[in-house]
């Protein structure tokens, strides 16, 4: 769950949450629900409070308007559907306040007084496992929406995912996945999110070939969308299936959606997975640098080093390793670069290498030090 959309639309929604929460509303919105439904009305004495609570509410003036709430849930003259109703929209103006916390306990209040009629009842449960789920809060959201759905009977992809997501949440893969599928399949337009969820799940319960599968039919169906072709690599690189995901990745490379910094590091890491393919790597690593997508940081110049050299490219290899060892954490590279100079007979630098190598610290000086020692200027 998105946090910040989902905040944006439940304030989008406010007026609409005021109507599905008034007894007087004539849609049945559960009407498989196995709750005997109360003789939901507003009492006469509390009838003006009411009144004056959501007089405020449709003026945006939440903390008056929660004052009131507070004062009608606290009388003990106010009846169940009084008690409820201030409690909801209480909930209402807590959480357009940002005060998730404050509506959490205040439906948790609406559902406890059992008051509202079906619509606003459900409609509190189900308001009240989406803000738990958002806070974290996992194991409520599921137990609140196993109540949820026992008791409506609801088959509702919007209500299904909520259970799934929790279900996710919660590490409990294996049982999430045939939920967030449910989702999709009841959905005649299910979200791009949902879709990610359930490929998350396949993935994290050993199912590859499901995620995979799965990753192959939304990317086919979206050829130009960047995200649905980079969840298809992910799904590649976890079945360790490295042909394809580069083979995913250069198709986006040659429409020009490699923009970002990662792309170019899921590539040539990507190519350097796959044996022989080093040469490839190195083409990636410098396109990347050349666009200025790449940075210049050590990991790209180990990277572009590493790739000449296994493509038996030493002299370039040399010269990015000249390029990595002054940003790397240690000596290490350093020492790396003073072997291959030895290798090549360079001795001198070889030596001005390792002498690098133990000033900025690495594991075996002695290596260092017989490089040092050979004889040469």
């Amino acid at each position: 769950m998105e946090r910040a959309e989902e905040r944006r639309q439940r304030h989008a929604d406010k007026k609409e949450d005021k109507k599905s929460s008034s007894s007087s509303a004539s849609k049945v919105d559960y009407p498989n629900a196995t709750r005997q439904q109360p003789d939901a009305k507003a009492s006469a004495k509390v009838t003006p409070k009411l009144k004056k609570m959501m007089d405020f509410y449709d003026d945006d003036k939440a903390v008056e308007g929660r004052a009131i709430a507070d004062e009608i849930i606290a009388n003990s003259a106010a009846n169940a559907y009084d008690h409820a109703f201030a409690a909801q929209i209480a909930a209402q103006l807590a959480y357009g306040a940002d005060d998730t916390p404050a509506a959490i306990g205040y439906l948790n209040k609406a559902i406890e007084f059992n008051g509202l009629d079906n619509n606003g009842h459900y409609g509190a449960m189900y308001m009240l496992a989406q803000l738990q789920l958002q806070e974290d809060k996992y194991a409520e959201s599921l137990a609140t929406m196993d109540r949820f759905l026992s008791e409506t009977k609801s088959t509702k992809p919007e209500h299904l995912i909520v259970k799934g997501n929790a279900l996710y949440r919660l590490e409990r893969y294996k049982e999430a996945a045939p939920i967030i599928k449910q989702a999709i399949d009841a959905s005649p337009e299910p979200k791009s999110d949902w879709q990610q969820l359930l490929m998350a799940a396949y993935a994290e319960s050993g199912q590859t070939g499901e995620a995979t599968k799965m990753a192959e039919a939304v990317a086919s169906k979206n050829p130009n969308d960047k995200r649905a072709q980079l969840n298809l690599v992910a799904t590649y690189l976890q079945a360790d299936q490295f042909d394809k995901a580069a083979g995913v990745l250069e198709k986006l490379r040659a429409a020009g959606q490699l923009n970002e910094d990662k792309d170019y590091r899921q590539l040539y890491s990507t190519y350097l997975q796959i044996d022989g393919n080093e040469k490839k790597a190195a083409d990636v690593i410098n396109e990347g640098l050349s666009k200025g997508v790449l940075k210049p940081d050590f990991q790209a110049y180990l990277a572009l080093a590493q790739s000449y050299y296994f493509s038996d490219q030493v002299n370039p290899s040399i010269d990015a390793y000249k390029k990595a060892a002054p940003l790397a954490p240690d000596g290490e590279t350093y020492l790396n670069l003073a072997r291959v100079l030895w290798q090549e007979d360079r001795i001198p630098e070889a030596k001005e290498a390792a002498k690098q190598a133990i000033a900025k610290g690495v594991k075996k000086p002695d290596d260092a030090k017989k490089i040092i020692a050979l004889p040469g200027k």
